[in-house]
C-alpha cells in the first residue's frame, strides 16, 4: 500500500494505482477527457493525450490519469497553475474545433463542451490552424468527421484492443495527426464491422451513426 497526501488529505491506495484513481477514493474530482476505465473489460485507456487532467506534484505539473502513486507524494488539484494549465489546454482542443455546437447532434452531450462549460471558458485566446479533413458519410451506417477529433484515441483503442478489428489508425504526423483508417480510406472500403463500439466512446461528434440508420431502427 502506498500513503499520499491529496489536497492536504491522506489517502492510502494499492501500489500501481493512479493520482486520479486515488482521489477519487477520497471523493476529489479531477476532470478527465481522454482517459476511458472499462471496467467490464479490465482495460483503461490513459494516454494523457488531453492533459486535461494536469495536478501539481512539487513544483511541476503531471497527467493525474496516467501517473502512478509513490510514497510520500503531496498532490495539488485545485492550484492556479492546476487550474490556468486545465484552462489553457481546453481552450487549445477548442481553438482546432469546429464552431458549430448548436446544430452539432452532440450537442449537450459532448464532454468537450461539458468541460468548457464546467471550467468557465467564455472565449477562446488561440487561433488554431484549423484541419480540413473531407467528413466520411460513406457507409450507411457510421458518419467520421475527423475534424471533430481531439486525438483522444478511446474509438482506437476499442476498435484495436478491445473489438480487435484494427480499422482505426494513427494519420499523419503533427499538427495534421487524427486518427482514421489507412490512407484515410472511406469506412465502407476497410474491415470495419460497424459494430458501432467507437461512437459509444467517442467524447465529441466526430462518429456518429447516419440519419439514414437511425431512420431504419424507426
Amino acid at each position: 500500500m502506498i500513503n499520499l497526501k491529496i489536497n492536504d488529505i491522506d489517502v492510502r491506495v494499492p501500489e500501481g494505482s493512479t493520482i486520479l484513481e486515488a482521489a477519487r477514493e477520497i471523493n476529489i474530482e479531477i476532470p478527465t477527457l481522454c482517459h476511458l476505465n472499462l471496467h467490464e473489460l479490465n482495460y483503461v485507456n490513459k494516454d494523457a493525450n488531453c492533459r486535461v487532467c494536469l495536478v501539481q506534484w512539487g513544483n511541476g505539473l503531471v497527467p493525474a490519469c496516467n501517473t502512478l502513486v509513490r510514497e510520500g507524494m503531496e498532490i495539488r488539484t485545485d492550484t492556479l497553475k492546476v487550474v490556468k494549465s486545465r484552462k489553457v489546454n481546453i481552450e487549445l482542443l477548442l481553438s482546432n474545433h469546429p464552431k458549430d455546437c448548436l446544430v452539432c447532434d452532440r450537442n449537450g452531450d459532448c464532454e468537450l463542451q461539458t468541460l468548457a462549460a464546467d471550467n468557465n471558458i467564455k472565449n477562446i485566446r488561440f487561433k488554431g490552424n484549423r484541419i480540413n479533413f473531407p467528413i466520411d458519410n460513406s457507409s450507411l451506417s457510421i458518419i467520421r468527421d475527423p475534424n471533430k477529433c481531439i486525438l483522444c484515441k478511446r474509438c482506437e483503442t476499442m476498435c484495436n484492443q478491445v473489438q480487435t478489428v484494427g480499422t482505426l489508425t494513427d494519420v499523419g504526423r503533427g499538427f495534421d495527426t487524427v486518427v482514421g483508417t489507412n490512407f484515410m480510406q472511406p469506412m465502407y472500403k476497410t474491415n470495419c464491422t460497424f459494430c458501432g463500439q467507437c461512437l459509444s466512446v467517442c467524447p465529441t461528434g466526430c462518429l456518429l451513426y447516419t440519419s439514414d440508420a437511425a431512420d431504419d431502427s424507426l
